[in-house]
């Protein structure tokens, strides 16, 4: 019998002991590890955040040695510049667009920081074309800036012998401008 109330007591002390364990300590583990994983998440979106801003900085870099002229005299602030008429008939080229004309307007504004040189064009192609052409003018390493296109649809230009084309193209006459930034010395 002594020894049925040792085995019991045992029993008893042991039983306590767990409770004890179970109620004071082991509630502090979860926590602790919760508290961990919660400071995990916010170094990833650091690192995360981290790598997405240097990956766009490349792209600002490559964005601005594109787009920076030496002064407003220099080649690709003119006119006529010959890296941004390289880059539209390269554009045109890919899509298969009929380019009917390109010339430069006589908007062209020029500040301290920055000259701002409007072109004219003429295409000829059809909707889906002039949708990619455009998207890819935007996605392009220079500042471009569509200020607005028109549609000629008209029917009667197609009939005539003179200006023959095909019946799903139409001439779009779009109204682009190119930002150049002046470097300051």
């Amino acid at each position: 019998m002594k020894r049925l109330i040792y085995y019991l007591v045992l029993v008893l002390v042991f039983g306590l002991g767990l409770l004890g364990y179970y109620k004071i300590e082991y509630p502090k583990l979860p926590r602790e590890i919760k508290s961990l994983n919660d400071r995990i998440l916010v170094k990833n979106e650091k690192l995360i955040s981290a790598q997405i801003l240097a990956s766009q900085l490349d792209l600002v870099a490559r964005l601005i040695d594109r787009n920076l002229a030496i002064s407003s005299k220099d080649s690709l602030a003119q006119d006529a510049s010959l890296p941004f008429l390289d880059d539209m008939t390269s554009l045109l080229q890919q899509h298969k667009i009929v380019l009917i004309h390109l010339e430069p307007s006589r908007r062209r504004v020029t500040r301290h920081d920055y000259v701002r040189t409007s072109y004219e064009m003429m295409i000829e192609c059809n909707f889906k074309e002039f949708g990619k052409f455009i998207n890819d003018v935007e996605k392009s390493d220079r500042l471009i800036t569509l200020e607005e296109f028109t549609v000629e649809n008209d029917l009667s230009s197609i009939e005539t012998r003179k200006n023959r084309r095909r019946f799903d193209t139409h001439v779009f006459e779009v109204k682009l401008s190119t930002l150049t930034l002046i470097k300051h010395t």
